[in-house]
């Protein structure tokens, strides 16, 4: 009969394999995120239809790696919007926990959705994606509109938000104010992009209480103000 020699292991469940494992599924887990952080940023800045092997060369890994995380250009985007979706959920739940200022919530929302260049992503889910027959991105999309929702509300009964505004206002806003122009040399630039934000949320407060002739400003009027 043959004997294992000290230190050796056995396949699949042997103590090495085991330990093997976890390390492997951590290398497969940072390759497909980095395959999706490129993906983002080429499709962003040149197009649904940058070649594949320009993504893998970007994101350093092989292109057997590449198909094997995502066997089509189609899977990789929906996987790049969900993931856009997923950022930006995450940085308005982030507001909404917030208790500090409910308008200054809102704002650190906007600027920190723009970081998720949505604007710029917007064409791969019109051109590439039936958003109307995908249940997970539009489960993804109903939990960004009830929260944000929630952040706009809790503004508005603060006084701190014009009544008139809605969670589209916000998006459409971020979608076309974070779409880059075309061509090369208008790129636009990122200052120029949030301080256009900046413009629109100073656009959205609450006009500050009238105060009416003969009648003196109360400490909530100035607070409100």
């Amino acid at each position: 009969m043959d004997t294992l020699q000290a230190g050796t292991c056995t396949p699949d469940t042997s103590p090495c394999a085991r330990a093997a494992a976890p390390r492997l599924r951590a290398d497969a887990t940072r390759n497909r995120e980095r395959i999706l952080a490129a993906a983002r940023e080429l499709f962003a800045d040149e197009g649904a239809l940058v070649p594949l092997d320009e993504i893998a060369k970007r994101a350093a890994v092989g292109n057997a790696t590449l198909y094997r995380n995502f066997p089509d250009r189609v899977t990789l985007i929906h996987q790049v919007v969900l993931s856009v979706l997923r950022g930006v959920l995450e940085h308005a739940e982030q507001a909404l926990a917030d208790e500090g200022d409910p308008f200054e919530a809102i704002s650190r929302y906007v600027h920190a959705a723009a970081g998720e260049r949505i604007g710029a992503l917007c064409s791969l889910l019109s051109d590439h994606l039936k958003l109307h027959e995908d249940e997970e991105l539009l489960a993804t999309r109903a939990e960004l509109e009830r929260v944000v929702e929630q952040l706009l509300d809790r503004a508005r009964r603060a006084g701190r938000l014009r009544p008139d505004v809605g969670p589209g206002d916000l998006f459409v806003a971020l979608a076309r104010l974070t779409r880059p122009l075309p061509g090369k040399e208008c790129l636009e630039d990122e200052m120029f992009v949030h301080r256009h934000l900046q413009l629109f949320l100073d656009g959205m407060r609450a006009p500050a209480p009238s105060i009416l002739p003969g009648r003196p400003a109360t400490m909530e009027d100035l607070r409100r103000a």
